[in-house]
């Protein structure tokens, strides 16, 4: 099946970087491009993309916003969306993952990546940088003053316990799977569980409530 994304990035040769960097993948399209966040927004409405990849700070809108309009929690029908940075500690980041993307990389990550977060996203399958998750998170869960999140009314079994941390250090269903020692659809059964018990929309909110809720140690 081929992923049809959209790419909003306000610098006309990064646009075109990763435009020619998806379309080498016979199992990618770039369907549209965007210079703003407005226009990122019409577009993913308009063609219903499986996944955008949208920059953090673009003119008119920036990628938080945009993230939120289509993938907020008050979306019925929210549109996958990878955000992308040059930074790897910041507070951009973070707020538009809390405003639904499902996944984030740096820039420089190189095509391979690219590629996987791009599948992943379209998959339900949310790729997080290992290399920026814990400096990333574990920043803002652990700054003055914010408050733990809620626990859930129904504790966390030790298995759970055990997929939560992995989640949180962004390891991908099938790592967790070799890490655990247990079958892709066990990992995604647990994963299903966890978002039910933690009101968590996606495995990005799951690590994000890991970090905030002190299992990670900051």
């Amino acid at each position: 099946m081929t992923v049809r994304v959209v790419v909003a990035d306000d610098q006309d040769l990064v646009r075109v970087g990763l435009r020619m960097i998806l379309d080498a993948h016979p199992d990618i399209e770039v369907v549209g491009e965007a210079a703003n966040g407005v226009e990122a927004v019409e577009l993913a409405r308009a063609l219903r993309p499986d996944v955008c990849l949208f920059d953090v700070r673009m003119p008119e809108m920036d990628g938080i916003e945009a993230t939120r309009l289509l993938a907020g929690p008050e979306v019925a029908d929210p549109v996958a969306v990878v955000v992308i940075t040059t930074f790897d500690l910041d507070e951009h980041v973070h707020a538009a993952l809390k405003a639904g993307a499902r996944g984030f990389l740096l820039k420089d990550a190189g095509p391979e990546l690219l590629h996987q977060a791009v599948h992943a996203a379209a998959e339900g399958d949310a790729l997080i940088a290992p290399q920026i998750t814990a400096r990333l998170l574990a920043t803002f869960a652990g700054a003055a003053g914010r408050a733990q999140p809620a626990q859930p009314v129904e504790p966390l079994t030790a298995r759970e316990e055990e997929v939560l941390l992995t989640v949180a250090r962004g390891r991908t269903n099938a790592e967790i799977a070799e890490e655990l020692y247990i079958s892709m659809s066990t990992v995604k059964t647990h994963l299903a569980s966890l978002m039910t018990k933690l009101g968590a929309r996606n495995r990005v909110e799951i690590a994000i409530w890991a970090y905030e809720s002190g299992r990670i140690e900051t």
